[in-house]
Formats: C-alpha cells, structure tokens, sequence
C-alpha cells in the first residue's frame, strides 16, 4: 500500500517530520475522544472538570488498551504511512497512550503547563544505524497557541556536527536553544483533525503552552520494525491481553487511574492488527 508520494518522503527527510492528513475517519476520532473523557471521568463541555490535581503529568492520558486506541493503530492508512516511511511492511505498533491538555487557567495555577523541547533519545550516543520514528494523531484541530506538536524543522540532518561544537556538559537530551544554527527555530506545526503528524526520533521536538480556549487531544502512535524477540513479543500480547500498560510505563500510572482500563471491553484486531500486535506472525 502506497499512502506516500516521492515528494512527501523527500519533506520528511529535510525538516525531520510529515504530517499525513486525514489519516483516520472522524468516527474513530470521536470515539478516542469520548473514551478520554469517560477514563478522565471529565466532561468535555464542562470545563471546570478538566483540572484535577491529582492526574499527575497534566497531559497525559493513561490509557493503553482502549478499542478505540487499537482501531486507528490498525487502520490501513495509519499502517500504510509508517510502512512507506521506514521501508518495511513488517512493523509492530507502540502501545502508547493519549494526551488531553486543557488549556491554562489562572483558577488551576498546578497546569500551568509551558511544555519543553527535547529528544526522547539519548544524543550522547552515535546517531546512526536504521531510521526510527514517532507519531502523534491530532483528534481534534489544534491550532499554534494550543500547544500542541513543535519541533526545529530540519535540525536532525546536521545534528552530529552541531553536537561536536557544544560543551561537553551539554544535557543529550533536551537543546539548548540558545545555541541553535543559524536560521533555525522551535516552530508550532497546527494541525487538522485526524491529521498523522510522523517525525524522526533525531528531530528535536516538544509541545507547548495551551493558550486556546479548548483541550489539546492527541493519539500518541509510532511503528517500528518487528524483530524475532520471542520474549519482548510475548509482553505485548500480555499487556494487550491483560488490559495494562506495557512494561515500564505502568509505574507512571497515578493511583487514581490504577486499574481504571480493565472496565473496557477487550480491542478486536482485524489480521493486520494482530500482526502489528505481534499475536500473529508477518
């Protein structure tokens, strides 16, 4: 399945990140939507609801199991991206959770969230070897003062060279950026709704401060090789099977959502779910 153009790929390859518009159909966006909420126990148009202190991280929802969440990790589309960008129709899908950060209100000083740039990758280590990505799927429109997906657009490609003129007290995984090149900047990507925003882990990116009037809501998605890990695709089916989180996230669960997914019913994988699940061989 082609879902990219030579002309998309080429974009992705000088800034570092592609955005795939309309990805998945609203009604899969409207049941993340919906299925935020219910998790959040919030109301999506009562928004002294959205502000609970004890939530944690502010932005962050955590669900991992959801249907809803599965329905749009398995769509063709969503699928099709990944597969033209990495080369390799044999790829696994993250188990990764959704974001709802409400918009900043003097009334709640605690989510006074200002976001941050960063890597979720250590620069200290080389930079080469197979590409590898991430993915965030917009559930609603999120505009440039909703604080939602940034990034310094084309910083990745000579992001060795720049890293060899820093101190070598630098912090390998959030610039400073004060000392960006020339000519680059932390730039705001807005975003329709079921827009698929794909970046390259190299590409030094964050989000922002939300100073709209609505939630920023986001679908966290990335794909990546399948391997012949027997054990490391066994924990998947498990936490797939069980409900939870996988390995090393459910620590980050806050008490208060402790257990909360397993009142949903169990995600039904078409053949190129539970291939991407790993449940089922490529």
């Amino acid at each position: 399945m082609k879902i990219l153009s030579p002309g998309d790929v080429q974009f992705f390859d000088d800034n570092g990140y592609l955005v795939v518009p309309n990805a998945v159909p609203q009604p899969n966006l409207d049941a993340v939507i919906a299925a935020i909420f219910d998790f959040l126990d919030m109301k999506r148009d009562a928004p002294e609801s959205w502000y609970d202190a004890r939530r944690g991280n502010h932005a962050i929802v955590h669900l991992h199991q959801h249907p809803a969440l599965w329905a749009n990790r398995q769509h063709p589309r969503v699928y099709g991206a990944f597969a033209d960008l990495l080369a390799n129709e044999k790829l696994w899908v993250s188990m990764d959770r959704a974001g709802m950060k409400p918009p900043v209100n003097p009334k709640f000083p605690e989510y006074e969230d200002r976001g941050f740039v960063h890597w979720d990758a250590d620069t200290s280590k080389p930079l080469d070897g197979p590409l590898f990505v991430q993915g965030v799927l917009a559930l609603t429109d999120t505009h440039e003062n909703m604080g939602g997906f940034c990034c310094v657009p084309g910083f990745h490609k000579n992001l060795a060279q720049w890293i060899e003129e820093q101190p070598s007290d630098r912090n390998p995984r959030k610039p400073n950026l004060s000392r960006l090149p020339e000519g680059f900047q932390v730039t705001p990507i807005p975003m329709k709704a079921g827009d698929l925003l794909i970046w390259n882990r190299f590409l030094a990116h964050g989000n922002g401060r939300n100073e709209g009037a609505r939630p920023r809501l986001a679908q966290y998605i990335t794909m990546f090789p399948a391997n012949d890990n027997e054990e490391y695709r066994q924990s998947r089916v498990d936490c797939f099977q069980k409900k939870q989180a996988p390995d090393g996230w459910e620590n980050e669960i806050p008490e208060l959502y402790r257990g909360r997914e397993t009142k949903y019913p169990a995600a039904e994988l078409s053949p190129l779910g539970r291939k991407l699940l790993g449940a089922e061989p490529w």
